[in-house]
């Protein structure tokens, strides 16, 4: 049960101290350059040709200097001083313990290193895609052997008595400890390996081939833009487009969702598509008003994961969705008219025994893709693995865990971005959002009448409300564990995704 909301006590500016506005107008500022810079990063991804590459690192390298310079100005941190004693509300309050945590981490790291981090990114990113395009690790090593040096480097200047990837997980979750997720994680592979194992050896056949043939691209894409239109995307506000890796960009005016396209499986377009949504919804309804501030920005990866997760597995997989959502699709594809409700549930949320591929994998082999990407980045971190035993040892944890073992580096470990941005620690967060997400939308079902039914007539307005009441009007206001506290009325835990999956599957198996 969702606690009472409690009324925004955003501050008036007579209300607020003089040093309270001051750095509050600062925030705005270098948030700015921040949003700026997310454009040309998605330009980057999505439409720039191939040879802007080189100005583009210089261009994205000087705002983040510039960025960095904003955040670490002495005035800043003598207005965070001027504040420690200050009668603040609630929201001021909220704000400056956020403001407060990424300047002493940025003034903590030279200006020279972030620079050289992001241009590092943007040399990587290019890297990456020509390597993976040609199967060749060797062609990405130098970049992810670099960035490693780097990251370890700012881990370093952080907080020099600590392990290098704790600081690093804490630039994408710095409310949940590292030992908290690494039991979230434990958890989860304890729960799922027995249950796969129980699963492969079920004798219960699932319509796993309703949807085998071709699918046409541009027809996939048109389905994909009715799908975000059903579930409600704000066009106006956003748009559709195409790149390597799935993404969403952007804030509560302009916020942008990419999918990808494989002619032999529409399904995996429709659940990106929906996934992206999630983030893209989130981030829309984040308070107006409140554009550049912690007040108006997602409270972290793991809860807007769990925005993106709810969409794509409880309600894009859902039994409900697909009522409305199949005569969608066969009007598309008219090859799937004899598909049933049943089959297309049945094929969208199938368990395989052989996808190596992270962005494709079911909703129960996917946590163990993280766990592998999880153990691997933190031991390069930690200096226990060379970069260049990188593919070995993931074909070896692949085999171990999933029973199967990539033959070349792209459906391998070069199948990531993340690791060209240098974005180390990133990977946990994918688990903990979907445990979040099972833990929201539980909460949703029980405060919303006949949840289902209305999934099932197309009618999401209720969930988007429910969501946008308990978590994105919120921003930042509240650390992870009290917002979802104060939207479920319990602590963060993984017993609500653990009931769920053993509800599904084992009605899907008979197991």
């Amino acid at each position: 049960m969702a606690t009472e909301a409690t009324a925004d006590d955003t501050d008036d500016a007579s209300d607020a101290p003089d040093a309270y506005d001051a750095l509050l107008d600062r925030v705005q500022r270098w948030n700015a350059v921040g949003s700026a810079s997310g454009v040309l990063g998605w330009d980057q991804q999505v439409m720039m040709p191939e040879g802007g590459t080189p100005a583009r690192s210089k261009q994205l390298s000087a705002l983040s200097s510039v960025h960095h310079d904003m955040v670490t100005d002495d005035e800043t941190g003598e207005l965070l001083d001027e504040l420690d004693d200050a009668d603040l509300t609630d929201a001021q309050a909220a704000v400056v313990r956020e403001v407060r945590r990424e300047y002493e981490r940025a003034d903590a790291v030279p200006v020279e290193l972030v620079e050289e981090i992001s241009e590092t990114g943007s040399e990587a990113l290019q890297a990456w895609e020509e390597a993976k395009a040609e199967d060749d690790f060797d062609e990405f090593a130098p970049y992810l052997e670099k960035h490693v040096e780097l990251k370890r480097e700012y881990a370093e200047h952080i907080d020099p008595d600590r392990d290098p990837y704790e600081v690093l997980f804490e630039e994408f979750e710095p409310c949940l400890s590292m030992e908290r997720a690494e039991s979230i994680l434990t958890e989860l592979r304890e729960a799922l390996v027995p249950m796969i194992g129980d699963i492969r050896d079920s004798d219960v056949e699932l319509a796993v081939d309703t949807f085998e043939g071709t699918f046409p691209e541009e027809t996939q894409e048109e389905l994909s833009r009715e799908a975000l239109e059903l579930v409600g995307y704000d066009f106006d506000r956003g748009r559709l487009d195409v790149s390597s890796h799935p993404f969403t960009a952007g804030n509560q005016f302009d916020c942008r969702v990419t999918t990808r396209f494989d002619e032999t499986d529409p399904l995996g377009a429709v659940g990106s598509t929906v996934h992206e949504f999630g983030h893209a919804q989130y981030n829309l309804g984040l308070p107006k008003e409140q554009f550049g501030t912690p007040l108006g920005q997602s409270r972290d990866l793991s809860v807007h994961e769990s925005q993106s997760r709810l969409w794509e597995n409880h309600v894009g997989r859902s039994r409900a969705f697909w009522e409305q959502f199949l005569p969608v699709f066969q009007e598309h594809f008219p090859q799937t008219e004899e598909a049933t409700v049943q089959d297309a549930y049945e094929a969208f949320n199938q368990v395989y025994e052989d996808n190596f591929i992270r962005v494709e994998a079911d909703e129960l082999t996917y946590h163990l893709h993280i766990v592998i990407r999880f153990e691997i980045e933190r031991d390069l971190i930690r200096g226990d693995l060379a970069v260049e035993d990188v593919p070995e040892v993931w074909n070896d944890k692949y085999e171990e865990y999933l029973g199967i073992r990539p033959e070349t580096d792209s459906e391998g470990c070069l199948q990531d971005i993340h690791w060209s941005h240098g974005n180390f620690g990133y990977f946990p967060t994918y688990s903990l959002g979907s445990v979040m997400a099972a833990q929201l939308f539980d909460a949703a079902e029980d405060e919303i009448d006949d949840l289902d039914a209305k999934v099932a007539d197309g009618d999401f307005d209720d969930l988007r409300e429910w969501l946008d009441e308990n978590v994105h009007r919120h921003g930042s206001r509240y650390e992870t564990n009290e917002l979802v506290k104060r939207a479920t009325g319990e602590e963060f835990t993984a017993n609500a995704f653990l009931d769920y999956v053993d509800e599904k599957y084992g009605e899907l198996y008979g197991i």
